[in-house]
């Protein structure tokens, strides 16, 4: 995992009129988020989960794919942080965010790729831009705090409309938290769950592939995905919960023969066609705190 201090951790905030100072520092943002999603990609084994090795319970995409993706975001994040920087308002980030998706469905020929990690990290750059831009160091609390003082009120309303996609369906059906709900409450399971497994785990010494897998795993264990609801009802997404929660009872990452349970679950979800995407968004996202963030 990289442990470098970006460029612009040690930067003072902007002052008023620094317009050259602030892109810069808040493209490093956006390169960051990136740098994140590639984190997440190149992970494996990842129960169900696209990689460079396999496209998991996907038919429709691959590494490659994600990659195209990638490439058709670059610009997005560091927009979004921007538009947080400069206070804008809920509408102006929606409309930055449904750009940003309509260049990752052209790159991948209408492919999802990543229109979660659309909301969830769009969301969370422009949080830390307003951060930054009140001189404010990058810390997971504080980038909570300024996501729900500054737009908390409007995602809550966007959280009561009629769902649209699959995911927000299948949530809805059955009564799970969905995406919307979880970004309105101001994104539990990434700062309660899955932010502190990842530190937990790289403090007790496991390297980067390890902290990540353990991570996804705690986070599988608990969050009320809405693409495993999508594609197996709630009997799919209490097996990947109960299966994930079994893995961190048996020692997670550190037992003997971690890494195989991992594979052979990878293997089983394969087999069932589940895919926890929404849990490999909060992993991006908590890759990217921990890029962002300053070093103790």
């Amino acid at each position: 995992m990289n442990t470098a201090m970006p460029q612009w951790q040690a930067m003072p905030a902007a002052e008023p009129g620094a317009h050259g100072l602030a892109t810069g520092v808040l493209a490093c943002l956006g390169r960051s988020a990136v740098s994140a999603l590639y984190d997440e990609v190149a992970l494996y084994p990842k129960p169900g989960l696209v990689s460079f090795v396999d496209s998991g319970s996907h038919s429709d995409m691959d590494g490659q794919t994600f990659m195209r993706s990638l490439f058709a975001l670059r610009h997005y994040f560091g927009r979004i942080a921007l538009l947080g920087a400069h206070g804008a308002d809920f509408a102006e980030l929606e409309r930055c965010g449904m750009d940003a998706e309509a260049r990752m469905l052209a790159a991948t020929g209408g492919v999802n790729t990543h229109r979660g990690a659309v909301f969830t990290l769009g969301l969370l750059c422009a949080a830390a831009g307003s951060v930054w831009r009140k001189g404010h160091p990058l810390q997971p609390d504080r980038v909570r705090h300024e996501l729900q003082a500054c737009w908390g009120r409007t995602l809550v309303e966007r959280a009561q409309r009629t769902p649209r996609l699959p995911g927000g369906l299948a949530a809805r059906r059955h009564g799970l938290r969905s995406a919307s709900e979880e970004a309105a409450c101001g994104f539990p399971v990434l700062f309660e769950t899955t932010c502190p497994a990842l530190q937990a785990a790289m403090a007790r010494g496991l390297d980067a592939t390890s902290a990540r897998i353990e991570a996804l795993m705690c986070t599988m264990a608990v969050l009320d995905d809405s693409n495993l609801a999508h594609r197996g009802g709630r009997e799919g997404l209490a097996f990947v919960q109960r299966s994930a929660q079994a893995f961190m009872d048996c020692g997670g990452m550190a037992a003997q023969g971690a890494l195989q349970r991992v594979a052979d679950l990878h293997t089983e979800l394969v087999i069932r066609r589940l895919s926890p995407g929404g849990s490999a968004d909060m992993l991006s996202a908590a890759c990217w705190l921990h890029r962002v963030g300053p070093r103790g």
